[in-house]
This record gives C-alpha cells, structure tokens and sequence, in this order.
C-alpha cells in the first residue's frame, strides 16, 4: 500500500516537473539552446557512427584498406563492383515492394516537414530512410549520407520537440537544428551546418533561431570531432589571391555550372521513366549493375566521391579523361536514384563541381594560354555553384570553402559565382533538387518557408454551416418575412433538387425598389454569381483569388467540383481577417518574438 502511494506521489511530481520543463521551453526561445545542444550531441554521435559503417561496408565488399576512402582506388574488383550494388538494390527493392503492399505513405524529408507540416517529422520514417541510405552508399551506389543524416538528425530533434510539445515555429526550428548538426558533423564546418538550417531547411534567417542552431551545429561538429570521426573535410592549401581579371572567367564558371546543374534536375523524371516498366524489386537491380559496370570503368563514379575529389583536387588529369568522369559519375547519380537507391546529391554535387571547375580552367588554357586561373580556385568555385544549383544555399556553399581554405579572398569570389548561380537558376528553373523532386510528385513548394499553415487554413474550416436558403420560386416578401434585415449577410437560393442556383446579398433584398412588387417577383431573378462557388478543400489564398475575381462580399460553399449541393458560405471579410491573422503570426515567428 505504501509503495503504492509513494508511486503516485512520484509521479505526480514528475508529471509537474514535465510541465513546469514544457512551459519553460515554450516561454522563451533562450530556454530552446539547452535542447539545441542535447540535439546536436545526439546526431553528431549518429553521424560519426553512419560514417563508420558505411566505411566498414566499403572495406568487407571492395577490400580497400581502412583508411581510404572507396572512390579513390585505382581499381576495384569487377565483381564486387557488379554484384555489391545489385544486392543492395535488390534488399531496397524488396523494402519499396513491400512499402506499397502495405499501402504505407512515403517518408516525409526535412524539407516537405518544415514547409507542410510545421516540424512534424515521423522517428520511424527517418530510421527507414536513414537505413536505406546506409545501405545504398555501403554497396556502392552513386550517392551520398547526407540525405541520411539530415533525416535522422531532424527526426531526433521532432520527436524531442513532440516529447515536450513545443509550439509549431519551435518545431521547426529544432528541425532545422537536427539537421544543422548532421551537416556539421559531416563536414567538420558548423558554420557551414548553420547556414545550411536556415537557408534549406527552416527557410528563413530568422534573429530568434540563430543561437540555437548555432549552438546545435557547434554541438555536432564537436561530438563527431571528439568521437574521431573521418568528416568530409579537404585540407586546401595556401591559395593566391584572384585578381579582378579572373573574376569574370569565374563568373562564367558559375553560368555553366547553373546550366549543368538544371540539365542534371531537368533528366532525373527522364530516367526515372527508363525504370518506370520494370517491377519495382528489379529497378535497383538493374540501376546497381549499372553503376557497377561504371565503376570497371573508374571507380571514383562509386558512393559520394570524396576520396575521388581528394584525389583529383591536386593531380593533373587530361581534359579527355575529366570529361569522361564527369559524364559517368552524373549519370550514375541519376541512375541510382531514378532506380530507387536512396541517398543525396549535397557531395556528388560538390565532387562534380569541382570537376567542371577544373575542365573549365584546363580549356581556358587551350583556348588562351596567357590568360590562365588558378586550377585550385576554379575546382573550388565550380565546386560551390554547383552546389548551389543542385542543393541550394549560396551562403552555405561560400561558407563551406571559406572554412576549407580560410582564405578571405577566393571566398569573395565563390561568394559572387555562388550568387550568380542562384539568381540564374531561380529565375530559369525556380527548384532545387530536393523541392524538384517534391515538384515531380504534385507539390509546389520551392523552398522550406511555412506554408503548411496556409494549406491548412481551408474554406471548410472558415465557413459557416448555418446558411440560409430558399427555394428559387419563393417570392421576395416571402424571403423577407422569413430572414431579416441584418440576421445574415445574404440568401443561398437552390432549386427543388437542393442545389445552388444563385445568391442573394440581404441589403439588395430589402432594397426600397422592390416595395411595392416583392409579392410578384421570384428571389431567384435576384440571383447572383451563379457560376461562382468555393468548394471546401480551397485553402484561403485560393478562395481570396476567387473573392477579388468575382468583386463578391460573400460566397457560396458547395460539396465538391461536380455536386452543386450547399454547405456553407464564406464572407470576404472573414477570410481576409483571418489570412491576415496568420501571416501576422508566422512573420511573428520569423523574428523570434513570442506567439
């Protein structure tokens, strides 16, 4: 009895402490860096932890040594190159067959959870695609961790921020600081984990979220470095300055990268339809073969590419074999993900960048053998705007070679490629790889800023349901015997099968013209917008568009597109009023005041 009672006085003093902790976290952002850095730690550990098996899985099936990185071998085994990849795409391939078997909906990314769903990511989904991801770089595919990383270093941080119910624009922000931890321990740059938060996931660079990601993202560069994990770092020697002359030929630089990279997401639905015939367990099959006849070729097409990047960064190759490689390895990216490998392309990117970068200066010296650019400078500037074409986030790409090199001035001049870049490619293409993809599947958002809420604020929830309506053979004195003046902002008229035929605001009703024929007149010759409803699943914007069209105060809701039977209406007034609300909320939470 005794042990009884002191069970529930415990648990009552831990329920409180749970809600006395929940209301601390929700008071003041400050309160959030604590649970940044509990989150950084954890997915820095993950992090170093992914690397180390996939490394290990590298060394079992290829026999490299423990050391080197997969795809700076001069030769692997061709039949660990053809069977490894075919193996692996085969378990991935029975996973998807099984997903679609059970009717079990695709796993959510950092991005689409951050501009759909306000931070809610799901703990299982991330450890399923975090698996798949190990897997598809452990056998060899031609893709990176990152996706992995990010993935679980945000689901951490969701299901954390779920344990202690924070609110939506603090779901969001510990979202993005699992994933600033993730890129920083992978990378040994925080700054670089920092900015890739605001720019790719959270969308925003909000005042109120920059302690905490920092602090997250310091957090996961630390662990990964005190656990001795190998992060994607590049030791870059002393660079010279680049003179103003240079900086136009880089500028081109950074053109051609924005027209590569949107050829690369302009073919990924092309190949994607090359695999769309066979059954869904033989597509990776049939990609990881692929990729394995590839890699005879040349291995440095296998995984992310950074032992092959490490390796080309300093050595001389001939402008043949560069093409060659850049050829091979952007077509074994696509073919592993149009096949079904899971993975990302933030290194493939990076890797294959740097290889335009040097075919470019290699070319510019055939071309013009007095006007020469440092090699270094243009691997490092087509490393960098390639990233920002395919990935996104200009200051995250000159971040990341400013904590390279620390080198000010080739910073400056990636800076401006990188800027160059992301203007071309918003204003040809508008997507980055990942919001493609999303594109490819029906969505239309284009980068992680919170639009969740507007998708949310539907008609059906803004409507009112206690319309008024009346048969179109009703007079007009019989209407204003039953509604009056001011009871509602107008009639709902339906015919005898109850459908909408028309509306009719209560001050045209009641107007004195009307006096002295309102016992002959038909309420339906009053009738109104006739063709011009909403329908429930409208979200506000759309139904606004459809207001300022039709230069209407109130709306009709139907059922649906093919069914005219009323059931609501919605006033201009209110909608506006409460779109207003929102957007005054959500720009509250992008400069961290308190909701």
């Amino acid at each position: 009895m005794f042990v009884r009672i002191k069970h529930l006085i415990d648990s009552k003093r831990t329920n409180r402490t749970m809600v006395r902790l929940r209301a601390l976290l929700r008071s003041n952002e400050f309160y959030l860096i604590p649970l940044a850095l509990v989150i950084g730690t954890l997915a820095g550990a993950i992090v170093t932890l992914m690397a180390e098996i996939a490394q290990i899985a590298h060394v079992v099936i290829y026999g490299i040594p423990i050391d080197v990185r997969l795809s700076s071998n001069a030769s692997v085994s061709p039949w660990a190159a053809l069977i490894a990849p075919a193996l692996g795409g085969l378990s991935l391939g029975i996973m998807e067959w099984s997903r679609r078997r059970m009717k079990i909906s695709n796993a959510v990314d950092p991005i689409e959870a951050n501009a759909l769903r306000g931070g809610n990511l799901s703990m299982r989904d991330s450890l399923v695609v975090s698996s798949q991801t190990l897997i598809s770089n452990g056998c060899g595919a031609s893709v990176g961790l990152e996706a992995g990383y990010t993935q679980i270093g945000s689901g951490i941080a969701a299901l954390l921020g779920k344990f202690f119910n924070l609110r939506r624009n603090d779901m969001r922000l510990m979202v993005g600081c699992g994933a600033a931890a993730a890129i920083a321990a992978a990378f040994g740059a925080p700054i670089t984990g920092a900015f890739y938060a605001c720019e790719l996931i959270v969308g925003v660079y909000s005042v109120g979220s920059a302690a905490p990601i920092l602090a997250a993202s310091l957090a996961g560069a630390l662990t990964a470095q005190w656990l001795g994990g190998a992060p994607y770092s590049l030791e870059i020697p002393k660079v010279s300055a680049v003179g103003v002359e240079q900086y136009l030929a880089l500028i081109g630089l950074a053109l051609v990268t924005s027209g590569v990279g949107i050829a690369v997401m302009r073919s990924s639905p092309t190949f994607e339809r090359l695999f769309a015939w066979m059954p869904v367990w033989l597509r990776p099959v049939i990609g990881g073969l692929i990729v394995g006849g590839f890699a005879i070729v040349t291995p440095q097409v296998l995984a992310a590419g950074h032992g092959a990047m490490v390796l080309d960064l300093f050595h001389d190759m001939t402008i043949g074999l560069i093409a060659v490689i850049i050829a091979l390895k952007v077509t074994a990216c696509l073919v592993s993900l149009a096949s079904g490998f899971r993975g990302g392309l933030f290194f493939a990117s990076l890797f294959v960048g740097s290889l335009i970068g040097k075919f470019f200066a290699v070319l510019l010296l055939l071309i013009s053998p007095n006007f020469v650019i440092d090699p270094l400078v243009a691997m490092l500037t087509g490393m960098a705007t390639l990233g920002v074409a395919i990935v996104g986030g200009p200051l995250t790409m000159s971040f990341l070679v400013l904590e390279m090199t620390r080198n000010v001035d080739v910073t400056a001049v990636v800076l401006a490629g990188c800027i160059v870049t992301s203007i071309c490619v918003r204003f040809m293409f508008g997507h980055s790889f990942s919001t493609w993809r999303l594109h490819l599947r029906g969505e239309t958002i284009r980068s992680a800023n919170d639009v969740g809420w507007l998708r949310n604020l539907t008609v059906e929830r803004l409507m009112r349901s206690d319309v008024g309506k009346v048969p179109s053979t009703t007079t007009i004195a019989a209407v204003r015997r039953e509604f009056a003046l001011g009871s509602r902002p107008g009639i709902v008229i339906v015919n005898n099968a109850d459908e909408y035929v028309g509306l009719v605001l209560l001050p045209d009703l009641f107007s004195s013209d009307l006096d002295t024929i309102a016992d002959e007149i038909q309420v339906i010759e009053l009738a109104r917008l006739i063709d011009i409803v909403l329908i429930p699943e409208m979200n506000v914007k759309s139904a606004m568009a459809v207001f300022d069209e039709a230069e209407a105060e109130m709306l009709a809701v139907v059922d649906s597109t093919d069914s005219r039977k009323v059931v609501g209406f919605l006033t201009e007034n209110f909608a506006r009023r409460r779109y207003v609300e929102e957007i005054d909320k959500a720009t509250r939470g992008v400069l961290g005041a308190l909701s």
